[in-house]
């Protein structure tokens, strides 16, 4: 008797009230998604738990996979037996040495879900503990820190039996939350922000502003491989990739080199909004960190805040280059975004960045630009490129060399 099942336990999405059966539907859909070319698995929902048919498929794949998707708590392999007391007790057994065959200790955790099942949870307990003692050796019931964990878990039609859990990525279901437009540079931060805004149930699409030449073809792949490497936490994503050389030629030369980056954001804002509205998102999301570079301080995230009136999602605000790095390295963006190929916010850099820039400034400054213009162009010119998990990847930063 092998794992024939994955059970999977939800997250904080268990404390939705009468919307609860939308975000689990969400759920459903998304791990569809993960698991898309294991043909032969078969997903069901019921109340509170949800359940995968392995239909003899290697769990192993499965498990790598399951442990992206958001909204998932825990899982465990399962065995699924009949509702009788027999079957139960040899599928504990087997479940055990299935988990671990050099088990020196265990502890038996007996739920009844199912009310009306004629034995209750503690003489489950024991009529578990006692046959898996009666039919082995040389192990005994550690109920403080056994080595395994025979959880068994009655419900209304089924048995399920689990000796080993597996953490799940936790958050809300990607799609329960909306959309959100990440702003996304091609550095280290702003690929963990738009995993972090996935983690709290949005969609994101990310845009990426690209100035060649001053900007090469690997800056833009390096982006395409960061968006890859994303949808596997997040279900396809569209990149919006935004011409972004004539407006930073015209700030160059109409605007104060201190206010360059300002101006430059402002106006990245007002993009980022426009495409926002196109395509029916409710926020921007960026890798800020406040304090972290002269951008982001709160006086410039105050002025460039001015010209937009979405939400600004900033996930990493609070946190220190180290916890980015830690997570980046986790989720598998840092080798990607540690390449060294510049992207558009390090052209033109100013020696001596404003740190306190003020609206009033800003807003002189940029009547020296045709700003409506240049955003209509740029927005005009824009390409859209749409990524899929799974798909095969016809071209990488390798084959760039």
């Amino acid at each position: 008797m092998k794992y024939d099942h994955i059970l999977i336990r939800y997250g904080e999405l268990a404390l939705k009230g009468k919307n609860r059966s939308q975000f689990e539907k969400q759920l459903q859909d998304n791990i569809k998604i993960a698991l898309k070319g294991h043909d032969n698995l078969k997903i069901q929902r019921t109340y509170g738990r949800m359940f995968i048919e392995l239909n003899g498929e290697p769990h192993e794949e499965v498990v790598e996979k399951l442990q992206h998707v958001f909204g998932i708590h825990s899982f465990s392999l399962a065995i699924k037996v009949s509702n009788e007391l027999d079957t139960i007790k040899e599928g504990a057994l087997k479940g055990l040495l299935e988990a671990n065959p050099n088990a020196k200790t265990f502890k038996v955790s007996a739920k009844r879900a199912f009310k009306n099942f004629p034995i209750g949870s503690q003489d489950l307990n024991q009529h578990v503990g006692g046959y898996i003692l009666a039919n082995t050796e040389n192990i005994t019931v550690d109920v403080h820190n056994p080595d395994v964990e025979v959880k068994v878990e009655v419900r209304e039609v089924f048995t399920y039996i689990t000796c080993a859990v597996y953490r799940g990525a936790g958050g809300l279901p990607v799609g329960s939350g909306g959309k959100v437009m990440l702003m996304l540079s091609g550095g280290i931060d702003s690929p963990v922000a738009g995993y972090l805004a996935m983690k709290r149930g949005v969609k994101i699409e990310a845009i990426h502003f690209h100035s060649p030449p001053y900007t090469n073809e690997r800056a833009k792949q390096k982006v395409e491989d960061l968006v890859r490497i994303l949808t596997k936490f997040g279900g396809k994503i569209k990149l919006h990739i935004v011409p972004f050389t004539n407006i930073q030629l015209a700030i160059h030369q109409g605007v104060p080199s201190n206010y360059e980056i300002t101006i430059m954001r402002r106006i990245m804002m007002r993009i980022s909004e426009q495409l926002a509205a196109n395509n029916n998102a409710l926020a921007i999301a960026t890798g800020e960190s406040l304090g972290q570079v002269a951008s982001q301080t709160l006086s410039s995230m105050n002025t460039i805040n001015e010209v937009t009136n979405l939400p600004i999602i900033r996930p990493l605000v609070t946190m220190d280059k180290l916890e980015v790095i830690d997570i980046a390295q986790k989720i598998g963006t840092y080798e990607t975004s540690i390449l060294p190929y510049e992207d558009c916010c390090t052209i033109f850099l100013p020696q001596a960045p404003k740190t306190k820039p003020n609206r009033a400034h800003a807003n002189k400054y940029e009547q020296n630009l045709d700003i409506e213009q240049l955003i209509a162009e740029t927005i005009e010119n824009t390409e859209t490129v749409m990524f899929k998990p799974h798909e095969n990847l016809e071209k990488t930063m390798e084959d760039l060399f």
